[in-house]
């Protein structure tokens, strides 16, 4: 999945995954968490903020599937959040 694919529905995660970050979305402000997600100073436009995201959850992801010791479940709960969040804000649809 890529960034500029506007086919976000191939997005697959466990179930488990999926339902703690839409929990967690419905804390998420844009404001604040995304720039301490991306560790920057200021907020990224939308586009820029989505490709940032995506790169940063598809990283997660590969530590997830591989069993690395560095991997962190709050993290990436935190960061599919932020996703589903600007994926919302862009309108563009997310698989169940």
């Amino acid at each position: 999945m890529t960034c500029c694919d506007p086919n976000f529905r191939s997005l697959r995660r466990p179930r488990i995954l999926v339902r703690a970050a839409r929990w967690r979305r419905a804390s998420y402000r844009r404001e604040r968490d995304l720039k301490r997600l991306l560790g920057t100073m200021r907020t990224p436009g939308h586009k820029a903020g989505l490709m940032r995201l995506v790169a940063l959850e598809s990283a997660l992801e590969r530590n997830r599937v591989a069993g690395h010791a560095t991997y962190d479940i709050g993290q990436h709960v935190e960061v599919l959040a932020a996703l589903i969040a600007e994926l919302e804000t862009a309108r563009i649809p997310v698989s169940a």
